[in-house]
């Protein structure tokens, strides 16, 4: 039998065009140790790994007619250098060309005739650093089962071992297309109102259709908790273009969670009261009206509880409000952040109060929960949060926030220390600006990814969020 798509895995190819890739991404910054770190060590480490992820040898194959949704399907050419790359800059390197180079490799689709990931090593980073880009498809991340591949070249032991290459594996036949067909059949027999469906998929506006799936999975984004309006109008919802921006921003940890301590809040209360108070003096910056009752719409994806999670961290002590599954319950929270108001404490008490609802139901899921999961969870968790909101109307709501706690302690890929770790989120339709979140090690960080046309001052808003952080900072003694 083959390994069909689901339908929400479905809807992201079918939605997907060069406007807006459906690719969740990350970059992470690395020391180079003594022993070097390049591009053939990075090749030996995945094809060591790779057979954990069974997922990144396949490919997805149409079903012809459209008649059944797309399958899964060993890739008979893989070329592990094909998803493997290597690229540098001009020595030293900064940052900020690191950020373009990212901005650039984020824009484009990933090839939809071959697996649907890429890995780059970039080399030529000043102060002796190098980083690793990833992309991965949101088709490919249905669960804590499909995980990303940083999940697998990460380690927390620098010296641990890298395991056997697999030289023996062979790709399974690919299945004929009588067989498909039949299959096809039989799941018409079974699901007759679906094949109507994906008949419509292959022929008409593909967009419609996967909203229309998109409206039939509510068991996946089942909670919308604020109501079903309009989000407000403004410069963070216009066309999206081909291409991107991406800018950072960096906290401690400590310094946030000193802040969770003075409110009585969480710390990703204080993420959230962050991002609005830059979101305000950015507004403010371009010249944009903003009132007392000024607010803007984030669509913050939460983890919920299934019957039998297991989750020991409470609430109020965990790094960061996660976003991701247990049991692959994630649900919609749509906050609308007060950008008018000017004090910052009082900013954090009205986001507080927004978020409170979802800690009170009972529901939701401590931080602790998710970094116990194995490996560097916070890419997958990533993915799983833009997939929900990519389900609802860019209408309801105007930026996308994601916030997943990682692993305090160090990380190591083949010897070499992770020092940073930042995530590329991707846009909606009509959505300029997605801001996603991780901490590790002691750090928290922020991945601003942006539309290149509506907002070529993204540079500015990551630098506002910095100003945000040391406001909030400043509360503390206030």
């Amino acid at each position: 039998m083959s390994d069909r798509l689901s339908a929400v895995d479905s809807s992201f190819l079918y939605l997907e065009d060069y406007t807006t890739p459906m690719h969740v991404g990350g970059v992470a910054v690395f020391r180079r140790p003594r022993s070097g770190f390049d591009y053939d060590t990075v090749l030996s480490l995945i094809d060591r790994r790779l057979r954990l992820v069974p997922r990144y040898r396949q490919r997805v194959m149409e079903v012809p007619g459209g008649l059944a949704r797309p399958v899964w399907v060993d890739d008979q050419d893989f070329d592990l250098t094909y998803h493997v790359r290597r690229s540098a800059l001009p020595k030293p390197g900064s940052d900020d060309q690191l950020h373009d180079l990212v901005a650039r490799l984020m824009s484009r689709k990933l090839d939809p005739s071959r697996p649907l990931w890429e890995l780059y090593l970039v080399e030529g980073l000043s102060k002796n650093r190098v980083a690793v880009i990833t992309k991965t498809h949101q088709a490919m991340v249905d669960g804590i089962g499909a995980i990303d591949i940083g999940q697998v070249i990460y380690d927390t032991e620098k010296d641990r071992d890298l395991g056997d290459a697999d030289d023996l594996w062979m790709p399974r036949p690919q299945p004929r297309v009588h067989e498909l067909l039949v299959e096809a059949v039989t799941d018409a027999v079974q699901s007759p109102g679906e094949v109507a469906e994906n008949v419509r998929a292959a022929m008409v506006d593909a967009t419609a259709t996967a909203r229309k799936v998109g409206r039939a999975l509510g068991g996946v984004a089942s909670a919308l908790r604020t109501a079903v309006v309009p989000a407000p109008s403004g410069p963070l919802n216009a066309p999206t273009t081909t291409q991107r921006r991406f800018a950072v921003a960096r906290a401690k940890l400590d310094d946030l969670r000193a802040v969770r301590k003075a409110h009585s809040c969480t710390v990703n209360d204080v993420v959230l009261a962050v991002v609005t108070g830059a979101l305000r003096n950015w507004l403010l910056s371009r010249g944009e009206v903003v009132s007392p009752s000024t607010t803007v719409r984030a669509m913050v994806p939460v983890s919920v509880r299934s019957g039998d999670d297991e989750a020991t961290a409470t609430y109020q002590d965990t790094a960061s409000l996660p976003v991701g599954v247990v049991g692959n319950k994630v649900s919609a929270y749509l906050v609308d952040l007060p950008v008018g108001e000017g004090n910052p404490t009082v900013r954090l008490h009205q986001v507080s109060h927004a978020m409170r609802a979802h800690a009170e139901s009972g529901q939701s899921v401590a931080a602790g929960a998710l970094v116990r999961v194995s490996g560097f969870a916070p890419p997958t968790l990533h993915a799983l949060g833009a997939r929900v909101a990519n389900q609802f109307s860019d209408r309801l709501f105007n930026v996308l926030v994601t916030n997943v706690p990682g692993p305090q302690v160090p990380l190591y890929a083949a010897g070499a220390r992770m020092m940073e770790m930042f995530p590329v989120v991707p846009l909606a339709k009509n959505q300029s600006l997605s801001v996603g979140v991780t901490s590790y090690d002691g750090g928290v960080y922020f991945g601003l990814n942006a539309d290149r046309d509506a907002m070529p001052d993204v540079g500015v808003l990551a630098s506002l969020v910095g100003e945000a952080i040391d406001e909030m900072i400043g509360t503390v003694d206030a």
